[in-house]
């Protein structure tokens, strides 16, 4: 009878609780039951898309801060005001209320977890899934949330260590106190067999469904087969790691060898490859710089480096990150720490700047002078990544010339159309295609081109398809229905919400002569742009907001003036939120152009070939040592070293390779200094620390570089900032939330709380 009423008693309870502890979606009042969901092809894809719902959107998802902000990576400016900063650098973190919590914790990844449970054993079940589908895309799907269940298994374990197992959904008689924390070597046993699973399905060959290496643009967050391989990486990587290996684990660093130089080696053997493309002078410093503002192209026709990146949410640097000399900035946010700007080597020797510090306080650092670090002149020759991710005093705020200038050429739409029909509502137009090259009219422009601008033409818009083939015309007033093209083939994605669209005017403009006169003139303002929709009918655009945007970026005349007084300067008032604390600001991510009317900065890689080339490189020189080859199982794949893997790294840099000999001491310094600089800002560097059982070394409290300008002369002071209180062994792992602690206590009469919490 007990037995029975704590069932009943855990049923009522538990249903808004874990997420794991009832499904609700089990039939009960006349809802929708799971045979109904599943016997329809529609409703099954909308689960297998809610399933979907869950992957995080990873960003400034902190409140409006970066994971980054928790670690010694970085000092957010909210510290002296109302913010999750502001309670973590004052330890003020506890079951009830945790500031690194973010959007996605506990809660959010179980109900994840749940979704993925009850369709996986519903699309398995012959007697509830009835409805007609193609089986290849069936499996695809299998594919897709068996990956996906992995991945939400693995955030969990990342931040809360082992957690309860859970497979199918909880029937409505289930026994909680049965139920228990599996270990941490049991979890990642099953995050692999998930993978696995999926895996060992066959691929369908065929271009559109399937569980497949290589998707279209048009399937942006798709799972693919590279995202499986970076789960089993990262998940035997972090098993071997000393916060979570026991003795007797399988997982050894030579297990997360062999696993790691599989996954690298099956994405190497699948046409990945690290993202090399020098940019225009104007548009990015390097390759690397140029690679986190551009957004991937899943059908890696461009970027052939990312394996999945947020899908909607842009770094917002501009605005949660921003200098105070960028338009529309907010706070000055995540401003990189003094401990990271000293990891950045010097780009002529290769070599580390700064080896430690002589002093607790880490104002005395210990410089490498064989490196060609110069303390009066600390920014000059460094990595360049550093000029990729960091803003410092006398940084080029813009790569382009002239003053922050922006002007709109608002358009409308005419009823001269072929093939469209138009209805508006409100503030937006909706445009229905239906017949072959249909097209329609914009208003006259009001003004022309600006001369010495850039020109985008931008909208928001909602699309029931992805227009794969649109183009602009420039046509001249009075003239034929054609004129001058912008190029074709551009895409508008599928949208179900209001979404932006930009398209860069600049090689129209030089390869056509769009909005000019055949002299070179510019043409007059009355003219007006033909907007070639698609090829064909059943299409629907809606658009609000139509614009040709001219804007004309900074000037690197003005650059960003981190000293004291500086348009950017530091500031010790905990008050002021707009100014740095460390004397740095966040670049990464951040496109110059990007400001109050034009977000142009970049979208967080969750995996890509980068973290391959590490992961394989730390298992590889624990396992063997840095020097030695490491055979791939993989028909075709090469050996390759750990250190080599690093140099791999290096090179896309422009950095020189790592020296030969290292020994496994002097290597593991340059691999975590490597990993850091180039995973930075990543939310790689907060688990790092933790997983490697160093984070008493590196959060007790970061410095920043305090500036004084004396005429042409700059004085360099570090300064130490608040000590945090965070650093301690209760925090290498997460507290997980009084509330489900408390349930979980009573069904089962054990403390799930990690120690010290």
């Amino acid at each position: 009878m007990k037995n029975r009423i704590l069932r009943i008693v855990a049923l009522v309870i538990g249903i808004s609780g874990l997420g794991s502890c009832a499904d609700l979606d089990l039939p009960s009042d006349g809802r929708m039951t799971l045979k109904d969901m599943f016997s329809d092809y529609f409703r099954t894809r909308n689960y297998f898309n809610a399933v979907k719902g869950f992957m995080p959107q990873v960003g400034f998802t902190y409140g409006q801060t970066p994971l980054a902000s928790f670690s010694d990576e970085a000092h957010d400016a909210s510290d002296g005001v109302s913010s999750n900063v502001n309670n973590w650098y004052n330890n003020r973190t506890s079951p009830a209320s945790n500031p690194v919590a973010g959007d996605y914790s506990w809660g959010h990844y179980f109900q994840a977890i749940r979704k993925a449970n009850t369709f996986l054993t519903s699309i398995n079940d012959p007697n509830i899934a009835v409805a007609v589908i193609d089986e290849d895309e069936k499996n695809g799907w299998i594919g897709e949330v068996l990956v996906m269940r992995a991945f939400y298994y693995l955030q969990l374990v990342k931040r809360f260590g082992g957690v309860p197992l859970i497979s199918t959904p909880y029937e409505v008689t289930h026994d909680f106190s049965q139920d228990r924390r599996a270990t941490f070597e049991e979890c990642v046993d099953f995050i692999l067999a998930d993978c696995d699973a999926a895996l060992a399905i066959p691929e369908s060959g065929k271009s559109t469904v399937g569980f497949r290496w290589d998707i279209s643009d048009n399937e942006r967050g798709t799972i693919t087969r590279a995202f499986a391989h970076a789960v089993r990486s990262q998940a035997a990587l972090y098993a071997a790691s000393p916060l979570f290996y026991t003795a007797g684990s399988k997982y050894t660093w030579e297990k997360a060898t062999e696993i790691t130089k599989e996954a690298l080696d099956a994405c190497l053997g699948h046409g990945f490859e690290l993202f090399d493309i020098t940019p225009p002078a104007d548009v990015a410093q390097n390759a690397y710089a140029y690679y986190f503002i551009n957004r991937s192209d899943p059908s890696r026709s461009v970027d052939k480096e990312t394996i999945y990146e947020t899908t909607a949410l842009r770094a917002n640097v501009w605005k949660w990150a921003g200098t105070p000399i960028t338009q529309g900035a907010e706070k000055a946010g995540a401003g990189p720490s003094q401990e990271l700007v000293d990891a950045y080597g010097m780009q002529a020797t290769g070599q580390m700047p700064v080896l430690g510090y002589s002093d607790a306080q880490h104002l005395q650092p210990m410089i490498n002078t064989a490196s060609g670090y110069n303390p009066a002149n600390p920014y000059e020759g460094r990595d360049p990544r550093f000029y990729a991710s960091i803003y410092y005093n006398n940084s080029p705020r813009s790569l382009s010339t002239g003053n922050i200038e922006k002007a709109l050429i608002p358009l409308g739409f005419t009823e001269t159309v072929n093939n469209v029909t138009t209805a508006s509502a409100d503030d937006a137009i909706t445009l229905s295609t239906t017949g072959g090259d249909p097209w329609i009219h914009t208003t006259t422009l009001n003004a022309a081109f600006p001369g010495a601008a850039k020109h985008m033409v931008t909208f928001e818009y909602k699309s029931n398809k992805t227009v794969s083939d649109a183009e602009f015309f420039y046509c001249v007033a009075g003239g034929p229905q054609g004129g001058v093209s912008s190029g074709q083939n551009i895409v508008i994605e599928e949208a179900a919400e209001w979404k932006r669209f930009e398209y860069d005017l600049s090689s129209a403009i030089a390869d056509f002569g769009f909005g000019v006169n055949a002299d070179g003139g510019q043409e007059p303002a009355n003219h007006f742009l033909r907007f070639d929709l698609t090829g064909g009918p059943d299409y629907e655009l809606t658009i609000r907001n139509f614009n040709i945007e001219s804007f004309t970026p900074p000037s690197a005349a003005t650059p960003v003036q981190t000293f004291v007084g500086g348009n950017s300067g530091i500031s010790s008032d905990v008050t002021q939120t707009r100014f740095t604390r460390t004397g740095y600001y966040l670049r990464k991510f951040n496109n110059y152009k990007s400001g109050i009317n034009t977000d142009q900065d970049g979208l967080m890689k969750i995996f890509r070939l980068g973290e391959l080339y590490l992961n394989f490189a730390e298992a590889a020189y624990q396992s063997v040592g840095p020097d030695a080859q490491v055979e791939s199982k993989a028909s075709g794949a090469g050996a390759l070293s750990a250190r080599e893997a690093v140099n791999i790294i290096r090179a896309r840099a422009d950095m020189p390779a790592l020296p030969p000999g290292l020994n496994a001491e002097e290597f593991e310094v340059r691999y975590r200094n490597e990993r850091r600089v180039e995973l930075a800002f990543e939310e790689h560097r907060f688990f790092d620390v933790r997983r490697w059982k160093i984070l008493n070394e590196t959060d007790k409290f970061v410095t920043g570089m305090r500036i004084v300008k004396d005429g042409d002369d700059y004085e360099y002071n570090r300064i130490k900032l608040q000590d945090r209180n965070t650093h301690t062994d209760k925090y290498l792992l997460q507290p997980i939330n009084q509330s489900e602690v408390s349930k979980m206590a009573s069904y089962t009469g054990e403390d799930w709380q990690n120690p010290g919490w």
